[in-house]
């Protein structure tokens, strides 16, 4: 009766240790408390089967209540203090630590993982290689370089705002990666300088951005005494401009949504003036016509503007004069018209519906094609093939077009190198009394320049000569040269 006091009263003592153990650890690691008593039941298991072997059926259950740790092995049961005492403390407290551990790692990843797209602030701890690290409030995160806005660097120290973009179980960590050239940065930010669309005020319907250079977004108000635009923008424009400088001065468009196509294009494209919008409903192409001095106005530098738009508005956007577009009919009517089993009627419906070349004929849907012409399913196939027959022929002209360009440039600058390189060898020469030889190589040099230059100008005209047909390449060359303005 002595001895077994001192057992009883030590068992008392580890349940009151083990309880406030799971409760600190739950306290401080923000870990469910039942997480934590699987855990140590699952050690103390884990720690019996090493004594008793891997075999024997063993059970271990933690009263929630008072702590009190009862078990059985093969339906036999276990003195407590066996169970602890006499299974290997230190196996037990290995298990238990990886448990938690791993119980940690997966309410961290929980924790970030419903944070995903979220806004979050941290300290640059690290800049190196190009990555930032990123100190958030319990764990350290990843800025990459591949997710940090062209042009800008971070240094230690520095506070910077990014949103979650991905999260990754690594062992027993967690892998949080930031991002600032995701759209989500820009609305959590409109989010937070205007109220307007924290309340519910105003809506952001749809955005397009490229990191660094410019961001459209659409807005809508479901109050109208509310100015969507205005409240955006703020009074002087101070509400944009905290936006823009955190962008590090990226250009943000603000575009009133509308559901009607017809308005919600042009808007998007300002501050182009749009004349008319054409929609190609089978195609998901809008074709918008504007005036000659608005066409890079429109496209944009390297055809941003109109880049963003169609990602604004999810429709294809092609800009274009009336005179392109009367003239992309005809040609487009004729080479139709010119296709086996293509009669005018059919060719008019088609190029009436947005289809202006070969390659947009290419991929029509054969149901559409047989309804608009009365044709059968063998009929469709045969014109669905010769349309992609000619559009591979055009797309290789207009390749080869290309390539002759590239070549005349090379050529060109090959020249001026070696009128450069010959001007001041003649200086050089001249000095030293020797002139002559090095002007005769000087002119070999310019005569066989000029053969590969005729070379490549006589095959770029048997190739376009081979070829009759449409091409979105090849019929709109200024296109390309507008949108590389």
């Amino acid at each position: 009766m002595t001895s077994a006091e001192p057992s009883g009263k030590q068992r008392t003592m580890n349940a009151n240790e083990l309880l406030r153990i799971v409760d600190s650890i739950h306290r401080d690691k923000n870990i469910d408390k039942e997480i934590v008593f699987e855990a140590i039941e699952s050690a103390l298991v884990s720690a019996a089967k090493k004594h008793y072997g891997e075999d024997q059926e063993i059970v271990v259950h933690i009263d929630r209540v008072d702590g009190s740790i009862s078990g059985n092995h093969n339906d036999q049961p276990l003195d407590a203090e066996e169970t602890v005492g006499r299974i290997g403390a230190q196996t037990a407290k290995q298990v238990i630590i990886q448990k938690i551990r791993e119980a940690e790692r997966d309410a961290l990843y929980n924790e970030y993982e419903s944070q995903r797209g979220q806004l979050v602030t941290g300290v640059v701890q690290r800049y190196e290689g190009g990555a930032a690290t990123v100190q958030l409030s319990n764990t350290e995160a990843i800025l990459p370089r591949s997710e940090q806005i062209p042009g800008e660097t971070h240094h230690p120290n520095e506070r910077v705002r990014a949103t979650i973009f991905e999260v990754r179980k690594v062992g027993t960590r967690v892998k949080v990666i930031l991002s600032r050239i995701r759209p989500d940065l820009v609305r959590r930010m409109f989010e937070q300088e205007i109220p307007e669309i924290a309340d519910g005020v105003i809506e952001i319907r749809a955005m397009a951005r490229e990191a660094g250079y410019r961001t459209k977004v659409a807005v809508s108000s479901t109050d109208q005494r509310v100015d969507c635009v205005g409240a955006c923008v703020g009074v002087r424009g101070n509400r944009i401009k905290n936006i823009v400088d955190e962008l590090a001065g990226e250009r943000i468009d603000i575009v009133r949504w509308s559901d009607d196509m017809q308005v919600l294009i042009p808007n998007a494209l300002q501050p182009a003036e749009v004349e008319e919008v054409i929609l190609c409903q089978m195609l998901g192409r809008a074709i918008v016509l504007v005036r000659e001095d608005q066409l890079s106005l429109a496209i944009g530098r390297r055809g941003q503007n109109v880049r963003l738009a169609s990602k604004l508005c999810g429709w294809d956007i092609e800009i274009m004069t009336r005179e392109e577009l009367d003239e992309q009919i005809e040609r487009a009517v004729g080479g139709f018209s010119s296709i086996e089993g293509v009669e005018d009627s059919l060719a008019e419906k088609l190029v009436g519906e947005g289809f202006l070349s070969y390659d947009d004929l290419s991929v029509i849907e054969p149901d559409a094609l047989m309804a608009m012409g009365d044709l059968t399913m063998e009929q469709v196939d045969a014109i669905v093939a010769q349309a992609e027959e000619r559009a591979e022929e055009a797309e290789k002209v207009a390749a080869d077009e290309r390539r002759r360009q590239r070549e005349e440039e090379r050529l060109k600058e090959a020249e001026a190198a070696a009128a450069a390189a010959a001007g001041e060898t003649g200086a050089a020469d001249v000095a030293e009394g020797e002139g002559e030889p090095a002007a005769e190589a000087s002119a070999d040099e310019a005569s066989v320049i000029d053969e590969i230059a005729d070379e490549e100008v006589a095959t770029a005209n048997e190739a376009e000569e081979g070829v009759n047909g449409l091409s979105s390449d090849a019929t709109a060359p200024n296109e390309e040269v507008r949108a590389d303005e």
